[in-house]
């Protein structure tokens, strides 16, 4: 396959790439610092820029099987603050794949945006509020809107995560009644996003991931 990763360079986006190009796809790998990577592997595209350019995003979805957006908050943005980054990138994104005629899109936002906030425990919530309130507030804008474009979406809300190996071996808790918090590594959160995208599984599903 042919993968647009955009917000490649750190996190999970990076684990993607790296976890996509073993698997033998071809990656285009869109963030400001793309041409730092350090990657020559066969198939690695890089495209430095903006992931809120839509010019840029019109250039990347361009010829490509399926869009792996996992952006971050950027590092010097204090999450107490409100954001309104990742609403901005889906309504740069979501248009510019619906033009180039690209449905499949894996997007990642996490566990407590959306209807899953209602699945935190009372003692998980104050922290959460304090937190990351001002940016899942905007993750789950992202999320209602990419709900409501014409792509073949998932939307995957991994938990608390962390730096450990790629297992292989998690939790894909789908029904609402399901759901919870957990941890998961960001290794994890890659394997299931480009399985996910292999195998088009999950289409209209915000499954919770966990370890």
């Amino acid at each position: 396959m042919k993968l647009a990763v955009i917000g490649a360079s750190r996190g999970i986006g990076r684990k993607v790439v790296d976890y996509a190009l073993s698997r033998g796809h071809s990656v285009r790998a869109v963030a400001r610092s793309a041409g730092e990577m350090g990657i020559e592997a066969e198939g690695f595209e890089a495209m430095p820029g903006d992931a809120t350019d839509r010019a840029l995003l019109a250039r990347a979805v361009e010829g490509v099987d399926a869009v792996i957006l996992a952006i971050g908050a950027p590092r010097d943005l204090r999450v107490v603050k409100p954001t309104t980054l990742f609403s901005t990138v889906a309504r740069a994104l979501i248009p510019a794949m619906e033009a180039a005629g690209v449905k499949r899109l894996l997007a990642v936002t996490g566990f407590g945006a959306g209807d899953s906030e209602a699945k935190l425990s009372t003692l998980e919530k104050i922290p959460f509020k304090l937190l990351l309130g001002r940016a899942y507030a905007d993750k789950a804008v992202q999320e209602e809107m990419i709900k409501a474009s014409s792509l073949d979406w998932t939307i995957a809300r991994p938990g608390l995560l962390n730096d450990n190996a790629m297992t292989g071996k998690y939790k894909v808790l789908v029904e609402p009644e399901t759901w919870r918090q957990g941890l998961i590594s960001r290794a994890d959160v890659a394997h299931f996003l480009v399985h996910a995208a292999e195998d088009a599984s999950h289409v209209h599903q915000t499954p919770a991931l966990q370890r």
